[in-house]
């Protein structure tokens, strides 16, 4: 049963970054070294709603 193993293990939080997941030698990594994303920002901004 559920019931058996106790609440302890419900209460614990675990804090993990993604850039640690993720090997150095990646692909993604050197696609992100290699070019400059931030030209989308210019083009999505009408998209944005500044109402939040």
């Amino acid at each position: 049963m559920l019931t058996k193993r106790g609440e302890n293990g419900r209460h614990q939080m675990e804090i993990i970054a993604l850039d640690d997941l993720v090997p150095a030698d990646h692909l993604v990594r050197k696609i992100e070294e290699s070019i400059n994303f931030d030209f989308i920002y210019d083009l999505v901004e009408d998209y944005y709603c500044l109402d939040n």
